[in-house]
């Protein structure tokens, strides 16, 4: 019976060295589902060791010896299910990261972005920029028509933009590389009455003064030179003007 006790001793040892590393990872855990099927296998091992109780006195050496390879055959079955379960949960664990990761980079691209605009620290929205940038590129590539258009919509669809005045300039220098003068005078005038500090207000002045003079307004003309050498003296602007009423322009 000694002999008995120590190879059903031998058994659970077997079970419980095989088992140790797949229950240690079953720590890892933390989803529902995984942990009730952590549950269930731990109860198939615990039923596992009730019948070696109940049959170790009355199971000859070469029973306990065929049920101990039984038990190896249960055990590395149970294993495998414990490494499929934890494979299955660091996969959902990984995708749920991702899926983290991806929403995160998706709200970043969505939400207002602060950054200086004409000196000044602003927030600014991402559908605002990519409007502003479009009617910019349209600009760049000459197409003048097609930005007047977009720089207009602009100034409609985000009057309280930071780009505002940005735009209302680039809507004026749009249409005078049309030769549109009277549009032009339109759209930069807004920004003597509305925006007197922005930096471009100067030049959009200097504009101004072009068209009146191609529009043979030369009252105008030297009434808006002289406008810009007393408001804005330091400006680049008013160099430009001061040359020009010297030489009769």
């Amino acid at each position: 019976m000694k002999f008995l006790s120590l190879t059903k001793f031998s058994a659970v040892a077997v079970l419980a060295a095989a088992l140790a590393p797949g229950l240690a990872s079953a720590g890892l855990f933390d989803d529902d589902e995984a942990r009730r099927a952590i549950l269930d296998i731990r109860a198939k091992i615990d039923a596992v060791n009730v019948r070696v109780d109940t049959k170790a006195d009355k199971s000859s050496a070469l029973d306990l010896a065929n049920q101990n390879e039984v038990l190896r055959s249960e055990i590395a079955k149970l294993r495998g299910q414990i490494e499929v379960l934890t494979n299955d949960l660091t996969n959902a664990q990984r995708r749920q990261q991702d899926f983290y990761v991806d929403l995160d980079n998706r709200l970043r691209k969505i939400e207002p972005k602060k950054m200086t605009v004409d000196g000044k620290e602003s927030t600014v929205e991402v559908n605002e920029q990519r409007s502003y940038d479009a009617a910019m590129a349209l600009f760049k590539a000459a197409d003048y028509k097609s930005a007047s258009a977009a720089f207009s919509a602009f100034v409609v669809n985000y009057p309280l933009s930071a780009y505002a005045g940005a735009a209302q300039y680039w809507l004026g220098n749009s249409y005078y590389a049309q030769r549109d003068c009277k549009n032009t005078i339109t759209a930069l005038q807004p920004m003597l009455k509305s925006l007197p500090d922005h930096p471009k207000t100067p030049d959009a002045m200097l504009n101004i003064a072009a068209c009146q003079l191609e529009l043979k307004d030369k009252p105008a003309n030297k009434k808006t030179l002289e406008a810009i050498i007393a408001h804005y003296p330091d400006s680049e602007a008013a160099q430009a003007a001061k040359s020009r009423l010297a030489a009769g322009k």
